[in-house]
């Protein structure tokens, strides 16, 4: 019965130890949509925060209207206060200037309260002016395709072109 007790004051202790008052700094903010109607779902666009000096990255993701929240990052031996918050993506493609995808992470009223200093803001369509075409892919998995006879009844050289044999291992 006494080891029920002294089992669970360690089990409440090492939870009290895991919770850090000082570090619930809470970054508040929004996304908007230049080009998007009233009604558009502004939600899962990914955001993330960064703070210089520390190794660890909050990412988050918004609500319906654009809205999102995010804790700061932080480090117990690093007390700067220089982060950004950056637009990532969403679930569809988005267009954006560099100046409207990265924002200053700035004191907000409340106390440990954070918001962005510019407005993270971002277009659906393609602007104009621009070349939206898609990047060559990188590692494409096209494969080699050598027109062989049909009489010969093989398989399409890309099944066994790109195969290197071993020679020499038992």
């Amino acid at each position: 019965m006494a080891y029920f007790h002294v089992i669970t004051a360690l089990v409440f202790a090492l939870v009290l130890a895991r919770i850090d008052l000082s570090s619930c700094k809470m970054v508040k903010g929004r996304v908007s949509c230049v080009d998007c109607t009233h009604n558009y779902d502004l939600s899962d666009i990914k955001v993330s925060v960064k703070c210089e000096g520390v190794k660890n990255l909050a990412i988050t993701a918004t609500e319906k209207d654009g809205s999102f929240k995010a804790n700061l990052p932080s480090d117990h031996t690093k007390t700067s206060m220089n982060c950004l918050a950056k637009l990532l993506g969403g679930p569809t493609q988005l267009y954006t200037k560099k100046q409207n995808q990265v924002s200053q992470i700035t004191k907000g009223k409340e106390e440990n309260s954070y918001t962005i200093s510019t407005p993270l803001s971002f277009m659906i369509s393609c602007p104009k002016n621009t070349n939206c075409k898609a990047a060559k892919p990188v590692g494409s998995s096209k494969t080699v395709n050598l027109p062989l006879p049909p009489a010969w009844g093989l398989a399409p050289s890309s099944y066994y072109v790109p195969f290197v044999p071993i020679i020499g291992i038992p």
